[in-house]
Parts: C-alpha cells; structure tokens; sequence
C-alpha cells in the first residue's frame, strides 16, 4: 500500500483557496497511486474546520483512506478535551488505529502532548505560566497539567503498542509533538525559544518508541525541513509544510501547492 505523510498545513493561517486546493491535493494523491493520506495534525485553528477538510479529502480520495490526528492549533477552538479524546468521525485517528489491508501494518494514532522535559537545560521556570502568556496553546482547555497530561498520553501509546505486539504488526505511529531530542533547538541566545522547548514535546514518548522497536514514526509540529532520521530501529519522518505570510516564511516555494508537494512522503508499505 502507499502512505503519504504530512502535517501542518495551516490552512487558514496560509490563506488557502480550499475549493481550489483540496480538489487539487487529491488529484496529485490519487495520480501517485497512494491508498492512504495521514495528516499529523494542525490542519487549522478551529477543530471543526479540520475535521471538515479531512473529510472533504476523504469524500475527494474514496476508495482511498485519509487519516488525521489533532495538533495543538486544530485544539485551541471548538474542542473540548473531552471531545478531543473520544470524537466518533472515522477520520480522526486519535487513540485509535487501522490496519492497512493486504499488509503486516498498522497505523496507530495519537495526539500527544509535551511534559517540559525538553527544557530540562532550564532551572526554577514556571513554564505553566510562560504558555498561558505567550504561547497559542493557551485557551487550550485540559482538566489535568501538562505532565499528567502526557502521561495519559504514554499510557494509551503504550496500550496500543502491547495491543499491536499481540497481534503480530508492524507499526507505523503518527503523533503531532516531538518525540526526540534530536529535533529540539537550543540556544545561547534566544531564551523565548528555549522556553519554548518544553511545550515541543516528550523524550519519554522516544524512549517508549525505542522500548517496542516502533519501525516508523510520523510527527509534526516543528516546522523545520528534516530529512528522514534513523534512531535505533526507528524511522521518523516530520513532513512539516509551516507557515507562509507578511511575518513568517517557511517554505521552499512561493505557492502552497507547489510546497505541499515538496513535503509530502509518500512509503510502499507491505
């Protein structure tokens, strides 16, 4: 089967045509001949709307798949933790998995979260507090602490695991938030973007993923252009596309479709 990876496409912050764009995605999609399109979170701001794209894909791509995870951004409106942990739609792959037909795969979903351990350079910060004040993550609502919060995380990856090593699978695991330290950016000289590494994500989440021998990872949310890396018996992909305005540029290319392509990965899984 093929799989293509990407995440963070910032819809609305890129300003895109979406009557224009999805049609056109699914057209490149389905001319590469991939059975399955996995979006590793931040499609929007508004949870809805991100729902609403993905299955629109869905409906565009049929017979072939599309999957998505929720990241930070498609959090911050129309959710509420509650309905992020246990929404219904087919396409929404969080704590949940789906077996690639034909194949020895399965492709298991988790949202993830962050736990400040990536900011373990950092003594005496009260990282709760930077967020609620700079970060965009801040109307996020939660009924637990960051930390509590990604230890649910770990406990429901590692249910999935166990559950995927009984039933004699291959893995391909999809989250949102970094889950190695060799991804995370420190500095000498930049102390909002140090403090913002506690909120990338969790080197406990790569330490679960190196205990079960995890084949591929897909993550998202630093918008940096990795290649892909290999770490243990470990492949990870982050196929971030960013952010493209007035402020910020990201990309290669100057046209969102032309970006898009460049990020997208597409696997033959067997």
């Amino acid at each position: 089967m093929r799989v293509a990876l990407i995440s963070d496409l910032h819809f609305d912050v890129n300003h895109v045509d979406l009557a224009t764009n999805l049609p056109q995605q699914a057209a490149y999609l389905r001319a590469q001949g991939v059975d399955l399109y996995l979006i590793a979170g931040d499609l929007t701001n508004h949870f809805r709307q991100s729902l609403a794209i993905a299955e629109r894909l869905q409906t565009l791509l049929a017979p072939a798949q599309v999957r998505f995870i929720a990241g930070n951004h498609d959090m911050v409106h129309d959710v509420s933790y509650e309905q992020l942990e246990t929404f219904p739609a087919t396409t929404y792959l969080h704590n949940r998995f789906w077996d690639l037909p034909g194949t020895a795969w399965r492709v298991i979903g988790n949202n993830g979260w962050y736990d400040y351990e990536f900011a373990d350079n950092l003594t005496g910060r009260n990282f709760r507090a930077w967020k609620n004040a700079f970060w965009v993550d801040s109307p996020i609502p939660q009924p637990m602490s960051d930390p509590e919060r990604m230890d649910r995380v770990l406990t429901q990856v590692r249910q999935q695991l166990v559950a995927a090593q009984r039933a004699q699978k291959k893995v391909l695991l999809m989250t949102h938030f970094a889950p190695r330290r060799e991804y995370i950016r420190y500095t000498h000289d930049d102390r909002f973007w140090n403090m913002a590494n506690a909120l990338m994500g969790s080197p406990r989440l790569g330490q679960l993923i190196t205990d079960f021998r995890v084949p591929i990872v897909q993550f998202g949310h630093l918008h940096r252009h990795f290649w892909p890396q290999h770490f243990q018996a470990t492949t990870y992909y982050n196929q971030t596309l960013g952010y493209h305005n007035r402020r910020i540029n990201e990309w290669y290319h100057w046209d969102y479709l032309s970006e898009w392509r460049d990020r997208l990965r597409i696997l033959d899984l067997h």
